[in-house]
């Protein structure tokens, strides 16, 4: 099984307000450089995967984070977990159901400067049809011709109805998965 890589954010640039840097629409992403990762229990046991495919945007000023908007849009047919059994699993109609709900989507709504080039990040997780809202932590950093923004959040399974069945007891399967991301983005 694969081990996510630290979840400590290293950056090419800080922006700082005042620095003159303009509003950028951050449009296409750096796929060999980005990644998502989670880790789940089962049965007490650190269950480590990853995502493949997915897509992010980011349109972002320094000057004015606060009207930040974004989009990740995660094909969840891709979910690696080092296990073709457990993958076959997880795409199923108990888990994810990608027949019927293909992807998740995160919409970023807000981000608020928390200093040092710390912001919280706000918005909405769609995953199986069901939307919750979601606030984390996260580092961002960017020029004019990138901007990387990295983090990690707790996310409760249950609340999105993945592992419905015999998988809803979370002495089996914790209720949370912790999910790593790292997102390099450019214009």
């Amino acid at each position: 099984m694969k081990t996510p890589a630290p979840l400590a954010l290293v950056l090419p640039w800080l922006l700082l307000p005042g620095t003159g840097v303009q509003a950028t629409e951050y449009r296409q992403m750096d796929r060999t450089g980005s990644y998502i990762h989670f880790t789940s229990r089962q049965m007490g046991v650190p269950v480590d995967g990853e995502f493949r495919s997915f897509d992010a945007s980011l349109a972002f000023n320094p000057e004015a984070p606060a009207q930040a908007r974004g989009q990740l849009r995660i094909a969840l047919s891709s979910i690696d977990t080092g296990l073709r059994e457990a993958n076959e699993e997880a795409v199923g109609a108990q888990w994810f159901d990608v027949k019927r709900h293909p992807e998740a989507r995160f919409e970023l709504r807000q981000i608020q400067p928390l200093g040092t080039g710390r912001f919280q990040v706000s918005g909405v997780m769609s995953i199986k049809g069901s939307s919750q809202p979601m606030a984390f932590g996260t580092l961002l950093k960017a020029s004019g011709r990138q901007a990387v923004m990295e983090g990690s959040f707790v996310l409760k399974r249950l609340d999105f109805k993945v592992g419905e069945g015999l998988w809803g007891d979370v002495g089996v399967v914790a209720n949370e998965v912790t999910v790593q991301f790292h997102l390099v983005l450019s214009p």
